[in-house]
């Protein structure tokens, strides 16, 4: 009996070690931890891909534009774009900080400007920002995005957002009381929108933006901030009143103590540099 005894015992034993080592034998906190590296990592490569959509989706954009780059023998592929619209300007012509001028669009895309510059590299501008400040970053081969903020918003104003944001010779900004949802210029050419999807934005783009075949008044002019004078987080602010009778004409020679870029008076430039009077065509 004592020997039966002690080999159940002995069994119950054996099979509790068993239990305890195939208890040991799992190894669940490395399961777990792997698991959860695993999940990091895939929600790592969503995350990822959820946020470079955008950029590769804008990247597409581009390469299908490309053809509407410019070339020696095609220097102004814009003309290929249905809706465009040109006036003849030249350059040079300054106002001072404290004056304004009489466009005859809106947005105005040439004519006189002020002597400063809008940082134009790749800026996004969260608020309208002065006219003439803008008009003059065209002269220097930006692309100018404008928006109508009552139209414009959420998906739609991403889409702007990204064909601007870090963009050399890009600036994107709000328009109040705009006509159309979507207006882009470059200097002397115009192209109102409705949808931030049409592919005539990155045509537009392509074909206008530092163009080098002089379709603009200042071929490698600077679009950095000017120091001192321009504050792109804190730049001038959008006038959205009527220009008053005090304000400059299209035709107006430019202002005396405005300074030219190169450091003369505006007033003083040769007489080619005063503003033509515009003769719209569409394109």
């Amino acid at each position: 009996m004592a020997n039966g005894t002690t080999r159940k015992k002995g069994s119950a034993v054996k099979a509790a070690r068993g239990s305890v080592v195939s208890k040991k034998g799992t190894p669940w906190g490395t399961i777990i931890a792997v698991i959860a590296v695993v999940a990091l990592a895939a929600s790592v490569i969503v995350y990822y891909m959820v946020q470079s959509a955008p950029k590769r989706e804008q990247e597409n954009r581009e390469a299908a534009a490309a053809s509407f780059a410019p070339t020696a023998s095609d220097p102004d592929p814009s003309k290929r774009i249905p809706g465009v619209v040109t006036a003849t300007y030249t350059g040079s012509v300054h106002v001072l900080p404290t004056e304004r001028v009489a466009y005859d669009k809106t947005p105005p895309f040439g004519g006189p400007h002020d002597q400063t510059w809008a940082t134009c590299t790749g800026t996004v501008y969260p608020a309208a920002v002065r006219t003439e400040n803008m008009v003059h970053a065209l002269e220097h081969g930006a692309v100018w995005i404008a928006y109508n903020p009552q139209q414009v918003s959420g998906d739609a104003l991403n889409l702007l957002s990204v064909r601007a944001k870090g963009k050399p010779y890009t600036m994107l900004s709000p328009y109040p009381g705009l006509d159309k949802p979507i207006s882009l210029q470059s200097w002397g050419h115009q192209l109102k929108l409705d949808d931030a999807g049409d592919p005539r934005i990155d045509e537009f783009i392509a074909a206008l933006r530092s163009n080098p075949n002089g379709v603009y008044p200042e071929v490698g002019a600077s679009c950095d901030a000017v120091p001192g004078q321009f504050d792109p987080d804190n730049p001038p602010p959008f006038d959205p009143s009527k220009p008053g009778p005090d304000a400059k004409p299209m035709d107006y020679k430019g202002s005396t103590s405005a300074q030219g870029e190169n450091g003369m008076p505006a007033s003083s430039a040769p007489a080619s540099s005063a503003a033509a009077s515009p003769t719209p065509t569409k394109k």
